[in-house]
């Protein structure tokens, strides 16, 4: 099976928000807070990864860029489609979207998400800090970690 990457977009939501469920609660976004996301497309960039077999979304991502930084904002495969590499292709384009805008990349990951920790060490990012009790409510604990610009 292979997917294809394509603009978010209003209708895509609530696939998005059954993954949002099914891979971060409690600690999830608001539906609210993508349509606000979507609303700003000078500054956002929000992608997702759709099977070419039944249109289905099975992967998201999202950056916020400006000039001088850029955040990884979420990424997120459905679990069932985990290991195929959707999540690397979905924060490659990420960061090329990124790399275009700004000399540097920043994110924030769960610091029990080793094999996300993982995929960001492979593209080039590395921890500079912790933010304790980050993601709320659950107060788990944030890896901050941080990517030049490649060729900076």
């Amino acid at each position: 099976m292979t997917v294809r990457l394509r603009p978010m977009r209003l209708a895509d939501l609530p696939a998005v928000m059954e993954l949002e469920e099914e891979l971060f609660a409690p600690d999830t976004w608001t539906v609210s807070m993508y349509r606000d996301e979507l609303a700003r497309t000078d500054t956002r960039h929000y992608l997702v990864a759709v099977d070419d077999a039944d249109d289905r979304v099975v992967g998201y991502a999202g950056l916020i860029a400006y000039d001088d930084e850029a955040h990884v904002a979420t990424i997120g495969v459905t679990g069932s489609r985990q290991g195929e590499g959707i999540g690397a292709l979905l924060l490659d384009a990420l960061l090329t979207e990124a790399d275009r805008r700004s000399p540097v990349v920043l994110l924030e990951v769960r610091a029990d998400n080793e094999t996300a920790q993982g995929l960001y060490r492979r593209r080039g990012f590395a921890e500079i800090g912790r933010r304790p009790r980050y993601y709320q409510p659950s107060n788990t604990d944030a890896v901050v970690m941080k990517r030049e610009r490649t060729g900076a």
